[in-house]
């Protein structure tokens, strides 16, 4: 077995960048944004025994509506190059650090998912009952989710730290 991580959109390999927070062993699985979906999918789907779920900022849409989604998309598909550039920005906000060796053109297919994954408080409760503590990490300066509707989403099932000098990657 090894420790898991899962990448945000548009980046690879940042794992390094929560490194303050992160839990290593072969019993842990994180992920940062989208990671944090397919780091849940993981602990949700897999036998293997998972005492420790980390999601770093998680791609948490299901507050915004079908057109925030398609508009988001649509920029995405016109230009994804100068859509890329403001999403990074944002994803770094309000630090001022080069994330620039962890990039990865994203692809539309993952920004569609993250975008209209919905998390459920019942996958929380089955995941909980598996015997996996959940820990989310959230910034009130996020400017890629409303961290504040995250938090009160995840706050009945996982324990929560909100910074609130920190922005998405925390």
């Amino acid at each position: 077995m090894s420790f898991d991580f899962y990448s945000g959109f548009c980046l690879n390999k940042e794992k390094e960048l929560f490194s303050e927070y992160i839990i290593e062993n072969d019993f842990t699985i994180s992920g940062f944004s989208y990671g944090a979906i397919k780091a849940f999918k993981k602990a949700l789907g897999t036998n293997r025994r998972v005492d420790l779920l980390q999601m770093f900022s998680p791609a948490f849409f299901q507050d915004k509506d079908k057109k925030f989604k398609r508009t988001q998309l649509m920029y995405f598909k016109k230009d994804s190059t100068a859509y890329c550039d403001t999403f990074m920005k944002n994803v770094i906000f309000p630090k001022k650090v080069d994330i620039s060796k962890y990039f990865e053109i994203g692809r539309a297919e993952q920004l569609e998912e993250l975008l209209s994954y919905e998390w459920t408080k019942q996958s929380l409760e089955t995941l909980q009952k598996k015997g996996t503590k959940i820990e989310v990490y959230l910034g009130a300066k996020d400017k890629i989710i409303n961290s504040r509707e995250a938090k009160e989403f995840f706050k009945d099932f996982t324990t929560v730290y909100f910074f609130n000098e920190l922005g998405h990657i925390l």
